[in-house]
């Protein structure tokens, strides 16, 4: 006997809501178990979504554009209608991923306001000891798009409770009339559009979604964290010895270590000594989150743009097992099969330009959290050690911090602590 079994969207991390880009299936088609059924995207990875049960597909209930959520009806399925055979080019879900910080839902065509070059009253001013009513998910939209709840006076919700839709409708009214959506940014005009065909020919090109809303998140945080960048350098001549020793008496096929993997343990062992760089401001700013776990996000390139996959619990591994996780995840961030979960959860994150060159730059932190390490090519220095120059291995080191929970000499102190921690990583055993 047959029987109708509902194929629904599963648990794909704290992701409230979710883009359909491609649907693969059509009523009438025969399907497999994990045979990908449509594709998603989020605001930091696409995803294929597999199905559960192997029958004819009776209906469709999505289309390309749609916005899903957990438990999303997709198709419905007509089980032992036909034989289940696996399908050749079934795969699991995965996704290709910031940094940011954890994933959001993301706005239709809704880009940070940029405000206007002369200041306006609000839409609407809140009275005085208004507090909105919203539930948690719709503070987190709010605070993503920039919106002051306390702006909109009242939501369509029962009982006036503020709604997403609500939060849309302000900020397109916001961005009709001009008007900030919050203080991040106010009075910096927009920059005006150019026709650039009048100076030549031109190839027009969108931008990747992962790039698109990566620059929207850092275009909050450049505008609403005041960041310092502390530049330094640090002889690694020592730790580079060890590790080529490590890897020669690995042999060939065994776990190849790379430096980064020593300034991840490093890292850790400086924010077990600075619990301030291990935490979290609230959106209020009145109170930090400190952290008891070590979990670094490490910076990686891919051809649709950077992504921040997580490594946990870093105090709590050696350097195999942590190279070893470190060039699984790469490899998943480089050909798109990293889950949402894979990217939550960060204390801190590591930019390493090392393999591309440059002196110094000013990683933009990732937000929430409150600093980020960036790391360029070491190069062979003359160093003066009080009676001759020497040659020595230096490595140039920039941690950008948000100044509301780090100060100057923090950051300093900080960058100390990190550098004894590389330069002798015997300290690392202590």
């Amino acid at each position: 006997m047959s029987s109708l079994v509902e194929v629904k969207v599963p648990d794909v991390g704290n992701v409230p809501e979710i883009d359909i880009v491609e649907v693969l299936v059509q009523p009438g088609d025969v399907v497999a178990i994990e045979q990908t059924l449509a594709v998603m995207e989020t605001d930091k990875a696409t995803m294929d979504l597999p199905s559960s049960a192997a029958g004819i597909v009776k209906s469709v209930h999505i289309k390309p554009g749609d916005k899903v959520a957990e438990g999303t009806l997709i198709v419905t399925v007509e089980v032992g209608a036909v034989p289940a055979e696996p399908v050749a080019e079934a795969a699991p879900v995965a996704v290709a991923a910031e940094p940011p910080p954890a994933p959001v839902a993301e706005a239709p065509k809704i880009e940070p306001v940029q405000a206007v070059a002369a200041p306006v009253e609000p839409v609407a001013a809140s009275a005085e000891g208004y507090k909105p009513h919203a539930t948690p998910s719709v503070r987190l939209f709010a605070r993503e798009l920039g919106v002051d709840l306390s702006k909109i006076p009242a939501g369509s919700g029962r009982k006036g409770r503020i709604l997403q839709e609500d939060v849309k409708k302000f900020v397109k009214q916001v961005m009709t009339s001009g008007v900030a959506v919050s203080g991040g940014g106010a009075g910096i005009p927009a920059i005006p559009a150019v026709d650039f065909t009048q100076f030549g020919e031109i190839e027009e090109k969108p931008l990747s979604k992962i790039k698109r809303l990566t620059g929207q998140n850092l275009t909050r945080v450049w505008l609403n964290l005041p960041l310092v960048t502390y530049h330094d350098e640090v002889a690694i001549d020592e730790m580079e010895e060890f590790r080529k020793a490590v890897n020669a008496g690995q042999g060939k096929d065994g776990i190849k270590v790379t430096g980064l993997v020593f300034i991840m343990k490093a890292l850790v062992a400086a924010l077990q000594k600075f619990p301030s760089f291990n935490s979290s401001l609230s959106p209020e700013g009145d109170k930090l989150f400190l952290k008891k776990y070590y979990h670094l996000g490490i910076a990686v390139d891919t051809p649709n743009g950077l992504v921040v996959p997580v490594i946990r619990d870093v105090d709590k591994k050696g350097i195999f097992q942590l190279s070893k996780e470190l060039a699984e995840v790469s490899e998943l961030a480089r050909v798109g099969k990293l889950k949402p979960a894979d990217m939550q959860g960060g204390c801190m994150t590591i930019s390493s330009l090392g393999g591309i060159g440059g002196t110094a730059f000013t990683p933009i932190v990732n937000a929430p959290e409150v600093a980020i390490l960036g790391v360029t090519r070491s190069k062979v220095q003359p160093v003066w050690n009080g009676k001759e120059f020497e040659p020595k291995l230096m490595l140039p080191l920039d941690i950008t911090y948000d100044h509301r929970v780090i100060d100057g000499a923090e950051g300093a102190r900080f960058m100390e602590a990190l550098k004894a921690n590389l330069a002798d990583i015997r300290r690392l055993l202590l």
